[in-house]
């Protein structure tokens, strides 16, 4: 049976606000332990970080995606190690690399898909902003190039980047739609046509949060076509801290991300479970 599981982002536990007051790693994952979220997404670079925070996630039955951001084929190796090492459900590759053309990046995708297929281990790229896949319509290019390319979607980049005019035409559903028929994973976060991240519970942002919810149904529904019947979806939870998170001239957010994070994870497991049933 396919299942479908929802993590929180650590990056998205960071408060950053003017007084500093910070929640220590132990407080953020008992936090997310008992608000009832599946695991974490896992910055690997750092392997003693996490090796901390997985051995915490595995003593309480939860689950991770592992999290990297390598500049060079080379620099996949060591995560690839730590991830044999401390276990994954996949790698998260964000590229951290901007070449000009499609051909350029040919060797990039080559290398890490061959690193991680020679290691067992599933891999996605995430499409993002300042990296490989920040224009929308330059990776539709990469998609021409390899077809059978897998996604971390974040959908929020594309909507801010293109400026997607309001409302979204078919022909720019279309697109989006294209990125979402090769997508494996997600990261959650609404953004707007001006704003990477609005607030999900303000009136003036319900159409765009509606807009993300459709567009992820049909992400889902996509994927239980495509997937194997006892794969697992992930969704990741990021709503990210200042400057991500708009704030007011005293420095503090004008809304209260962990809330919205809850938000969103009962927002999305409700729609999991009605594009089952439909």
């Amino acid at each position: 049976m396919q299942q479908f599981k929802v993590y929180q982002s650590l990056w998205a536990m960071e408060r950053r606000r003017p007084d500093g007051l910070e929640w220590t790693l132990d407080e953020k994952l008992a936090m997310i332990r008992d608000a009832g979220f599946d695991g974490c997404g896992v910055r690997f670079a750092d392997f003693e970080y996490a090796k901390t925070v997985t051995a915490f996630l595995r003593d309480h039955g939860m689950s991770w995606q592992a999290q990297c951001y390598p500049r060079t084929v080379d620099d996949l190796k060591p995560i690839l190690e730590h991830v044999h090492a401390l276990g994954a459900d996949h790698l998260n590759l964000q590229p951290d690399v901007r070449p000009y053309t499609v051909d350029e990046c040919v060797p990039y995708i080559e290398g890490w898909r061959r690193l991680a297929e020679d290691a067992g281990i599933a891999m996605h790229i995430e499409t993002h902003r300042d990296r490989m896949t920040t224009d929308l319509f330059f990776t539709l290019h990469l998609l021409d190039r390899f077809p059978d390319l897998r996604f971390t979607a974040d959908l929020s980049h594309y909507v801010v980047g293109r400026e997607f005019a309001w409302p979204i035409d078919e022909v720019n559903h279309g697109l989006m739609h294209r990125i979402l028929d090769n997508t494996w994973g997600f990261h959650g976060r609404v953004a707007s046509r001006e704003q990477v991240q609005v607030q999900l519970g303000f009136p003036q942002h319900q159409g765009w949060v509606a807009l993300f919810m459709d567009w992820w149904a049909y992400g889902f529904r996509s994927w239980r076509r495509r997937a194997a019947p006892d794969a697992t979806l992930t969704f990741l939870c990021e709503l990210g801290p200042s400057p991500y998170a708009i704030t007011g001239a005293d420095g503090y957010e004008l809304s209260d991300r962990w809330q919205e994070s809850l938000q969103m994870k009962d927002a999305v497991r409700a729609l999991w479970a009605r594009t089952a049933a439909g």
